[in-house]
């Protein structure tokens, strides 16, 4: 399969936050030919290469299978689902958005996120933002118990609505859940290229879960795999379309972007020059950020065990945490082959020096 045929197919598919199921059965079926997999009792999904060797320096290449949604917090009188957020949302941008519901057989219902019409609404209610607790869900019932017949039960898993399409022209994806199932599909590629490479280090790729809550499965892999050093791939926000010029430093197209620090982790210098000196050796586009906010898995990992040199390379996603994001299939393209470089060129002297 090629990589955007990959791309749309794990990204089109449902895994809020500790309901990561169809998910890793994708992951599972893309990378069955790669090497062995073993799950843990969080979902988190660790493939094993078939080429790894005894004695070599292990390197986890890690990205989470989560993606932000929501859950039915309760069932209203007339039908309609309270909710609460899974990950961090906006308010203002959940309004009037379709959804899928899951119902308790595990099949996805339509809904749509409803609000008071500003028909409706005072002044001031028009002028501010509102309140997720304001808001509910429309699946079409008009009692509890034609929501319960539907199968709709207090707990369901409600996922964002949105099926990945690809600008030829513009070479630009728009979809949902490309944080950061664009780094679950970049894995899969990486490690499909690298197959028959004579290594100086063993690859391990963790599928992680329940990062949008507080990288919740990162902390198992960690412990699990006890790697040496770690690549967090990550779909990180893009700065493009609100920043003045000179501030951008995550723009879609212009490649994956290197991070030296965000809200939880300052990145291991010596690990991000040696990510860097890659990059301009092969010439593959990168972009240099300084970030304070945010975080990813890489907070985790490089606090775990005795401390494992982490850096982050983040495939730029415009209106992350929104139903619709938008990134290039070239900046996934650069993220393969930095990966590639990186990896080709590790050893266990150079990882020492890290």
């Amino acid at each position: 399969m090629n990589t955007l045929q990959r791309i749309q197919k794990i990204c089109d598919a449902n895994g809020i936050s500790g309901f990561e199921d169809e998910v890793v059965g994708i992951i599972r079926e893309e990378g069955r030919h790669l090497g062995t997999f073993t799950e843990d009792s969080l979902r988190n999904l660790y493939l094993v290469m078939h080429a790894n060797e005894k004695g070599k320096p292990t390197v986890l290449l890690d990205a989470h299978t989560d993606e932000v949604g929501f859950m039915v917090k309760c069932i209203r009188g007339d039908g309609m689902l309270e909710f609460i957020p899974i990950g961090g949302w906006v308010a203002s941008n959940i309004p009037s958005h379709l959804v899928r519901v899951q119902t308790t057989n595990g099949t996805m219902i339509p809904g749509i996120v409803g609000s008071k019409p500003p028909h409706y609404q005072s002044e001031a209610e028009r002028k501010s933002a509102p309140d997720i607790s304001s808001l509910y869900i429309d699946i079409g019932a008009a009692t509890i118990d034609e929501a319960h017949l539907m199968g709709v039960q207090v707990g369901a898993p409600i996922v964002p609505e949105a099926t990945c399409i690809y600008n030829e022209n513009t070479r630009l994806l728009f979809g949902k859940a490309f944080d950061c199932r664009l780094g679950c599909s970049t894995i899969l590629d990486v490690l499909e290229d690298l197959k028959e490479e004579k290594l100086g280090v063993n690859l391990v790729a963790g599928f992680s879960s329940q990062e949008e809550v507080g990288c919740r499965g990162a902390q198992l892999t960690a412990r699990s795999v006890k790697p040496d050093v770690a690549i967090c791939f990550e779909g990180s926000p893009a700065d493009d379309t609100f920043l003045p010029a000179y501030q951008q430093q995550t723009i879609i197209g212009k490649g994956p972007m290197l991070r030296f620090i965000d809200s939880k982790m300052i990145t291991n210098p010596r690990f991000q020059r040696f990510a860097i000196e890659m990059a301009r050796t092969y010439q593959i586009p990168i972009q240099l950020g300084v970030r304070n906010g945010g975080a990813t898995n890489a907070s985790a990992l490089h606090l775990s065990e005795q401390g494992i040199p982490t850096i982050v390379i983040g495939i730029p996603v415009r209106y992350a945490h929104t139903h619709w994001g938008v990134s290039s299939l070239e900046d996934v393209q650069s993220s393969i082959k930095l990966a590639r470089a990186i990896l080709t060129h590790l050893t266990e002297e150079i990882i020492k020096g890290f």
